[in-house]
């Protein structure tokens, strides 16, 4: 195939789950023809409006914004704006479709994709969607009839999709952990974390913002005296917003030194390759990138996110019996004596790994950029 230079418009974000994937199939069609130009499209005052210029990329924000379901007299408001931002950012979107000129459209799902692929298809652009995960985003499933090509990461998807346009891709993830680690990788992280190698270890990991539920779930282990830990290390990203919490909570047990908590993680390659067993939410991205690496995984699905996908998530592997699953209103209980017990049965945990790495896409940025050209 020819990868002659074009013009590529990626609208779409709100999380990493939706931002990171984006970033990656523009950095491979950059790859793929430098001279390709790409403009990303978000909403104004989201996560992207930030992460999107930091990987180098420009980015024109819109004023939608997405309805509130919890009910108070600020979402009251909120939702009744919705509407009028909707129509404002619909009439942005093709004032930027019509200065741009793309040859085609990419939405990778969030409401901020929305307006632009609406504008777009509607001025007759090619477009493609990615989506993520094993349940359909509400925009996603509405913006199917009008999109050439749907690129997904699972089996099943045609529940949402016309099954004509569905190409089974994968989810793009970053390079430093679209592999399982090698021994230089694993003795990096050792000496980066200050780990004994001859112990087992745990990375307990809820996000870039971290996890209540799984921050507890640690500490009423511990507060039980840390059950089966004895030769366990524990690399635990708590998160920002709860570090101080749990720095107080750690400085009441002084005595646990095998349990290291951060509020981030930057070398997350290093931190799965030196991981024996990862407690995890299931979100997409963590999703592929557990499976890329081969990892043995305990997932916890977030209970706060629309349709429950990560629920959805979790259980396309559960049921190849590739990761196992503890519902959040259980993990408090059960996490823990979950995951030290898995840490304890080399037999299933060999099983999960081999049957993880059995489902990793590892060319999904690829197969995207192909039906891109396609399009084109």
């Amino acid at each position: 195939m020819e990868y002659k230079a074009i013009r590529v418009i990626i609208s779409g974000g709100g999380t990493g789950g939706h931002i990171f994937p984006a970033v990656s199939i523009a950095n491979k069609l950059r790859q793929l023809n430098p001279a390709t130009e790409i403009l990303f499209v978000g909403a104004e005052g989201k996560m992207e409006m930030e992460k999107v210029p930091a990987e180098g990329y420009r980015i024109v924000g819109l004023p939608i914004v997405g309805m509130q379901r919890q009910l108070n007299l600020r979402n009251l408001l909120n939702n009744l704006t919705v509407p009028f931002r909707v129509l404002d950012s619909v009439r942005r979107a093709r004032r930027i479709v019509k200065e741009f000129r793309p040859d085609v459209v990419i939405g990778v799902g969030g409401y901020a994709s929305a307006p632009l692929l609406w504008a777009a298809t509607s001025m007759k652009i090619p477009a493609l969607i990615q989506e993520q995960n094993g349940f359909a985003g509400l925009t996603n499933k509405i913006l199917g009839s009008r999109v050439q090509s749907i690129c997904v990461a699972y089996d099943g998807m045609e529940r949402f999709f016309p099954k004509d346009k569905i190409v089974k891709s994968g989810n793009p993830i970053r390079e430093a952990v679209s592999h399982p680690a090698s021994e230089e990788m694993i003795a990096e992280g050792m000496s980066l974390y200050g780990l004994d190698p001859a112990r087992k270890h745990l990375f307990v990991v809820g996000g870039s913002l971290g996890s209540r539920t799984l921050n507890s779930a640690v500490e009423h282990w511990i507060q039980d005296g840390c059950p089966g830990g004895e030769d366990v290390e524990i690399i635990w990203q708590c998160g920002k917003y709860y570090k101080k919490g749990v720095d107080a909570f750690m400085a009441e047990h002084p005595d646990i030194t095998h349990v290291r908590p951060y509020d981030f993680i930057a070398r997350m390659d290093l931190a799965y390759a030196v991981a024996d067993v990862v407690i995890s939410r299931s979100g997409a991205s963590s999703v592929s990138e557990l499976c890329a690496m081969g990892k043995a995984t305990v997932f916890v699905p977030s209970p706060n996110v629309a349709e429950d996908h990560q629920t959805h998530n979790a259980l396309a592997l559960v049921r190849k019996e590739a990761a196992i699953m503890v519902r959040d209103s259980e993990a408090v209980e059960e996490l823990m004596s979950t995951a030290i017990g898995l840490l304890r049965n080399d037999k299933r945990r060999s099983d999960l790994e081999k049957h993880a790495e059995s489902m990793a896409l590892r060319s999904a940025a690829q197969v995207i950029c192909d039906e891109v050209y396609k399009l084109v």
